[in-house]
């Protein structure tokens, strides 16, 4: 079976995507699975060496895109990320050899970025969240109802009659 190279459209990868819902840990982590799968696309033991240029440009648009969309998870001054950057804004080289090379850079740069940004969210403590009390069963209060019942009924027969 073939991985298909055609990119697949994200809904809001165009948009101005807001700040703070990338911040949170779920979407990082989708992020991160995304760029992972493409990374593999091209690390990968069981991966082919993609055919035509089209092929290479695919994918080299598509962790291009990966990288842009991690970097907005990390500080602007990270290493990892300008040097991501800088393999960004180079040019795909002409030639079967040099495209492939700079493809793999682009990955392992994109597979680098991803470990830093997985890092950077183990470090992040989760928001406190409250305890959520459950909902009594039915057979569970008329339980407490009847043992109330009994315990009155005991301490009333209890008490001297004057």
């Amino acid at each position: 079976m073939r991985l298909s190279l055609a990119p697949r459209r994200v809904p809001c990868q165009r948009s101005g995507q807001d700040r703070r819902a990338l911040s949170e840990p779920g979407v990082r982590r989708d992020q991160a699975a995304s760029a992972t799968e493409t990374v593999t696309l091209v690390l990968g033991e069981d991966s082919p060496v993609p055919e035509t240029a089209a092929d290479v440009e695919d994918l080299a648009l598509r962790l291009r895109g990966h990288i842009n969309q991690l970097g907005t998870l990390t500080s602007s001054q990270e290493p990892t990320l300008l040097r991501a950057q800088r393999l960004c804004s180079d040019g795909l080289p002409e030639g079967y050899v040099p495209s492939r090379v700079h493809l793999v850079k682009l990955a392992e740069a994109t597979q680098e970025l991803i470990a830093k940004v997985q890092q950077d969210d183990i470090g992040a403590t989760p928001p406190a969240r409250r305890r959520a009390w459950r909902k009594p069963q039915p057979n569970v209060l008329r339980g407490a109802v009847l043992a109330v019942a009994l315990v009155c009924l005991v301490w009333a027969a209890s008490v001297p009659r004057t």
